[in-house]
């Protein structure tokens, strides 16, 4: 972890685990092989690895730029991209898959993601356009923490849980746009300044003003015809 001056790594081909964070902040790693008899791929393990251009063997898509277990993609190569569109067949963003890939401007969901795991896009700071997909039902904490680009942003019908700091210190969100007629669950410090607008279903202003942890957020909280 933070072997900053790591170009290339051989792993040995009798490994079976990556360790959570174990490349973390390896700025200068640039490629990586996964030897067949690896199993598991832990959080963040490749996280802020800001030179990385591709990954081979195991686990890698068709691309090279993520890895992908059992429909979760755990790991992103960022460098030399400013947009990127998530391979179809990912169901889950693992946690901190895209942490830190400051360049990114873009990026696209595929329809079939159902969760957005803890600090999955934390401080993409240039991210300005971000479609969460229908069928998300987890935003996992601290995952759009720092994105400070992000000036909207819409929760679909289905989400049921939005964990705490999601969007938090997003410096130009101004307008959230929250499809579900029931207000989901609500971690603490979700949004921070300088949200103008909470905009929900019509029929559920007064649902989403009462709620635990929404209530904190009444006086922004506005119908929408969606």
């Amino acid at each position: 972890m933070g072997c900053s001056s790591l170009i290339n790594i051989t792993l040995p081909e009798s490994l079976t685990t990556i360790g959570i964070s174990a490349f973390f902040r390896c700025y200068s790693l640039t490629s990586i092989t996964i030897p067949d008899k690896v199993t598991t791929i832990g959080g963040g393990a490749f996280a802020i690895c800001s030179s990385l251009t591709s990954f081979s063997g195991k686990y890698a898509s068709s691309d090279q730029r993520c890895l992908v277990m059992d429909g979760k993609l755990v790991a992103f190569a960022p460098s030399g991209l400013t947009a990127y569109t998530i391979p179809h067949g990912v169901t889950m963003i693992g946690v901190s898959a895209f942490e830190y890939c400051t360049n990114l401007t873009s990026i696209t969901i595929p329809d079939g993601v159902t969760m957005i795991e803890d600090s999955s896009f934390f401080n993409c700071s240039k991210l300005t356009n971000i479609t969460i997909p229908d069928g998300v039902t987890t935003i996992g904490n601290s995952s759009f923490l720092k994105c400070s680009k992000l000036t909207t942003i819409t929760i679909p019908d289905e989400v049921t849980t939005i964990g705490y700091y999601a969007f938090y210190e997003c410096r130009s969100l101004t307008n959230v746009y929250c499809k579900p007629t029931t207000p989901p669950t609500l971690g603490s410090n979700v949004y921070k300044y300088p949200v103008v607008a909470i905009h929900v279903p019509q029929a559920s202003v007064e649902a989403y003003k009462s709620a635990d942890g929404w209530s904190e957020y009444a006086d922004k909280i506005v119908g929408y015809d969606f």
